[in-house]
């Protein structure tokens, strides 16, 4: 073997330990994936692909199966698709692992104590054909499909994948008390939500029927519009006003 497979092979034992792989199992994949390469002539990262990409696709990163973690803490959760990458990456960073999205989207999380990762996630458009393309390009860099919702497929990969030893966790954060986390943008949406939805059942006590249902919804869209158009024209004041005074410091 030459210098670039002992490196590549300590790279990868250096990776699948700190994914938590028990060291006789990481030393019989080795020796396996050596008798291979000694077998088809080839080098390691020709053959498999770079180490670090590699060791998130071997076995082992999860408790083998007949053998569930009774321990492991699970959590549900959600964010609106202002939001989700962020507390993704602030909840991967943690320790939780996406299993899946359930059928309203949340997602479905555990934690396993005596062996947590750091998780780093990433979402993609999925419709429109490019499916294939998206996963052809991400799995081979160690990126696995955890859940979808609507046009969007959500990533994940083991941070150890890329950052080696750093990706694992000596002490686990406490669980979040909450499970809503919403970014500025998703509270106006759900601001304009309620009030159109309390507009509606208004409407409805009054018995004005369908067109009253029109006029009270194109009321709070006229409400929402002049609030938005107020605060553009106020922003567009403000820049005028700066203008001035610089206009002004200079003359």
């Amino acid at each position: 073997m030459t210098e670039d497979s002992d490196r590549y092979f300590a790279t990868l034992t250096d990776t699948l330990r700190a994914s938590g792989v028990p060291d006789e199992q990481i030393a019989a994949t080795v020796e396996d994936l050596r008798a291979h390469l000694a077998e088809s002539g080839t080098g390691p990262e020709e053959e498999f692909g770079p180490a670090a990409a590699f060791a998130a696709q071997l076995g082992g990163l999860v408790p083998p199966p007949g053998e569930p973690d009774d321990a492991a803490e699970s959590w549900t959760w959600t964010a609106d698709l202002f939001n989700d990458r962020r507390m993704l990456a602030v909840h991967g960073d943690q320790g939780w692992e996406v299993e899946s999205l359930d059928a309203i989207g949340r997602f479905v999380c555990r934690r396993a104590p005596g062996a947590a990762l750091r998780w780093e996630y990433r979402r993609e458009v999925l419709k429109g054909g490019r499916r294939e393309r998206v996963l052809g390009e991400l799995e081979p860099e160690g990126w696995e499909l955890c859940g979808e919702w609507m046009m969007y497929g959500y990533f994940k990969r083991p941070k150890a994948a890329t950052a080696g030893p750093e990706g694992g966790l000596e002490a686990l954060p406490a669980r979040p008390r909450g499970w809503l986390f919403l970014g500025a943008r998703g509270k106006v949406a759900l601001v304009i939500w309620v009030l159109a939805l309390l507009g509606m059942v208004g409407v409805s006590l009054t018995g004005l029927g369908l067109p009253g249902y029109t006029i009270a919804l194109l009321g709070v869209g006229w409400a929402i519009g002049a609030t938005y158009t107020a605060k553009l024209e106020t922003d567009k004041g403000h820049v005028h006003r700066d203008r001035e005074a610089a206009r002004r410091g200079e003359g």
